[in-house]
């Protein structure tokens, strides 16, 4: 059987929004996106290559830089600008558009995880614009949802 995450409209051209069910509890699932060595497991883009610096779990306020490749290798420093335990996560870099994961817990060992990529706070709209990104990341978070449903679910 093929697992797909949900692709849902947001209202808004610049969020591009997915979510999935995953069979783990919400804390468990948010332990795996609050640690930046797993984002290259989890990562649908698979443009994370490795975690630079950085704590192990992340938390309001966090820095952690990252070794990426979109064609070219570059590296990359996020910052944690939501943090709510087992319930909210997200990060931006110096572009400022931001990777949010959103978790409700349906029942102690299943969880609704939203992943969105929000561009709504970027200077920059007109490069994403320019090369198509959002309909790449659209793609890409419900990529990315799958990845982690695997991954936490083989645990």
């Amino acid at each position: 059987m093929t697992v797909r995450a949900d692709i849902f409209e947001t209202g808004n051209p610049r969020i591009k929004s997915a979510s999935i069910i995953i069979n783990a509890p919400a804390s468990k699932v948010f332990d795996v996106v609050a640690n930046p060595s797993l984002h290259p497991i989890i990562d649908g883009t698979k443009s994370v290559k490795s975690v630079i610096k950085g704590p192990s779990r992340l938390s309001l306020g966090d820095k952690f830089g990252m070794n990426m490749e979109i064609g070219v290798k570059y590296r990359i420093t996020n910052t944690v600008v939501e943090f709510e335990e087992n319930r909210l996560i997200a990060w931006r870099h110096v572009g400022r558009w931001i990777w949010r994961y959103e978790f409700k817990e349906i029942s102690p060992n299943q969880t609704v995880v939203t992943e969105s990529f929000d561009g709504t706070q970027t200077p920059l709209n007109f490069w994403l614009k320019a090369r198509k990104a959002y309909p790449y990341v659209q793609k890409a978070v419900a990529k990315t949802l799958v990845r982690l449903k695997e991954y936490c679910e083989a645990q």
